[in-house]
């Protein structure tokens, strides 16, 4: 059997089911995949628990943007974690930062406690936090399972060298998993440098509309806005051939 584990990140039941059938290890559970991820809706989530056997992580957060979050925002994701574990999530990826860059341990803590006994993932909020090293101390202080992170780089390949560092700092205490512009092309690579043995990536591809009447005039988004007569999805072929890459 392989040593290296792959995390599938998904915004759709039919692409849980695409990552199980390719031999996926588990999905992270996502919507608004154009905004870094947000919390899928919990239908989403009740129907991947019927759907699929392998291990559902459920992305807990509640707006795009910055990681620093209000008291209403905080309290929305309690309650997203208490129904996330009570639908059937296998795990949780949270985070939270102060507004200096630091990791916001109490609010983070009280988060996982909620989540407890699931898996619970530090996500890319450690990627915007001020320093590296700082913010896996606190991560480690808050006994997470494991760190989601590109190395504070646009992509995991370009924060090698952090990653490989915090692979090395944080040991057999905490799993470092390598995330952010993971391609076939690259993974084998990402592995040789920092050592990490666990991966999160999307092996997306554009699936076409149903729709055969188009009115080309009329957009659901703002100005910057994804395509509005296809959408995307996982690509099974895609996640067999990133596995292929590691054996």
């Amino acid at each position: 059997m392989s040593r290296y584990t792959f995390e599938i990140c998904v915004d759709s039941v039919e692409s849980c089911v695409a990552a199980e059938a390719a031999g996926a290890h588990r999905v992270e559970l996502c919507a608004g995949l154009l905004e870094g991820g947000l919390t899928p809706s919990f239908g989403t989530l009740v129907e991947a628990r019927r759907a699929v056997e392998i291990g559902i992580m459920v992305l807990i957060r509640p707006r795009g943007g910055d990681f620093c979050y209000s008291d209403t925002e905080f309290r929305v994701m309690q309650e997203d974690v208490r129904l996330a574990k009570e639908l059937g999530a296998d795990g949780v990826a949270i985070g939270i930062l102060n507004p200096d860059g630091t990791v916001d341990v109490e609010r983070t803590g009280q988060l996982i406690e909620l989540a407890r006994p699931l898996s619970v993932t530090f996500h890319r909020a450690f990627d915007m936090a001020r320093d590296p090293h700082e913010a896996l101390e606190a991560v480690l202080k808050l006994r997470c399972d494991r760190l989601l992170t590109s190395g504070q780089e646009a992509s995991a390949l370009e924060g090698s060298e952090v990653i490989k560092d915090l692979v090395k700092r944080a040991k057999k205490h905490l799993i470092i998993m390598p995330g952010g512009g993971i391609r076939e092309r690259n993974l084998e690579r990402i592995a040789k440098l920092t050592g990490a043995t666990e991966f999160h990536f999307s092996a997306s591809e554009a699936k076409d509309s149903r729709m055969t009447y188009r009115n080309g005039r009329v957009f659901m988004g703002g100005t910057l806005r994804p395509p509005e007569f296809s959408h995307g999805g996982t690509s099974e072929a895609r996640i067999q051939a990133f596995m292929s890459r590691l054996g």
